[in-house]
């Protein structure tokens, strides 16, 4: 918790891009384009059809050229092949259902309204996987074509965010809500090990916390559930190693279990009602991920 307080000073207030490998989107006026990492695609590094990962990137300026701001989209996980199948058919799986946005919030390029991160090099990191970006399975499913590489979309984009100057960042904040908040946590120390020694790093994680309890016929279904996820997609390995050494991988998909294990400090923001994951945690029929 001492990690989190320390993360409270920088928290209270909440381009077109043309570089060989990429296929860059175009938008409408106060879109932030799209970057199509399409050289990623030959390591393998792809969406769950097998589209290349996708990128917003607002370039920083002033003050704020070498400070950097990744945030992970969220939008649950997929526990079987039906259910990733399912997500191929639209941007949850595929980039090629994504459009052009607007930033806004913590990502939003206003200093009236986002003083401390406006003029950031700001970065959302499309969600295409279905495991909070862990997985990482060699073999693509035949009948399916289905891919289990969120892991190395991770790794991918954050190694061209490095190449773009990241390398060279002064202050990172690696955040993401939900099942992106969730993967804030488990990149959390391999983001703070990748940037400069000299740079403050931390972490946020917004509804990142999923409970770990009894659902309304007292099965364990969050449990069972990610454990499937972490069984199809190969997180084992690519869950924090400060966690999987003493817990088994499923239990350290839970970020209860992370997050005493962080060296790296993390701010958590959650709803003390959160309808979605009461649904999800208490009655699991009823919620559709």
């Amino acid at each position: 918790m001492a990690a989190a307080a320390a993360s409270g000073a920088w928290l209270t207030r909440a381009a077109t891009v043309l570089v060989l490998g990429f296929v860059v989107a175009s938008a409408k006026a106060g879109d932030v384009d799209m970057v199509f990492l399409e050289s990623a695609v030959s390591k393998e590094a792809v969406c769950l059809d097998g589209s290349p990962p996708v990128y917003h990137f607002s370039p920083g300026s002033g003050a704020g050229a070498n400070n950097w701001l990744v945030h992970m989209e969220g939008g649950g996980w997929c526990s079987n092949a039906v259910e990733c199948s399912v997500r191929k058919g639209n941007f949850r799986g595929s980039s090629k259902f994504m459009r052009p946005l607007s930033f806004s919030g913590i990502l939003g390029g206003s200093q009236k309204y986002n003083p401390d991160f406006y003029n950031w090099n700001r970065v959302k990191i499309r969600y295409c996987d279905g495991s909070s970006f862990t997985g990482d399975v060699e073999t693509v499913e035949t009948s399916t074509n289905l891919h289990y590489r969120g892991a190395r979309v991770w790794n991918a984009i954050i190694e061209d965010l490095l190449a773009r100057g990241m390398s060279k960042a002064q202050n990172a904040l690696l955040s993401g809500c939900s099942a992106g908040g969730l993967a804030a946590i488990l990149h959390c120390d391999r983001f703070r090990d990748l940037l400069p020694a000299t740079a403050k790093v931390k972490c946020f994680s917004d509804a990142g916390y999923f409970v770990d309890g009894k659902d309304i016929t007292g099965n364990n279904f969050v449990r069972t559930f990610y454990k499937d996820v972490v069984n199809l997609h190969g997180s084992a390995k690519n869950l924090p190693a400060s966690c999987t050494s003493k817990l088994s991988p499923d239990m350290c998909f839970f970020p209860q279990n992370v997050v005493p294990t962080l060296r790296t400090p993390l701010f958590i923001l959650n709803a003390a009602y959160d309808a979605w994951q009461v649904n999800f945690s208490a009655s699991p029929n009823i919620v559709k991920l």
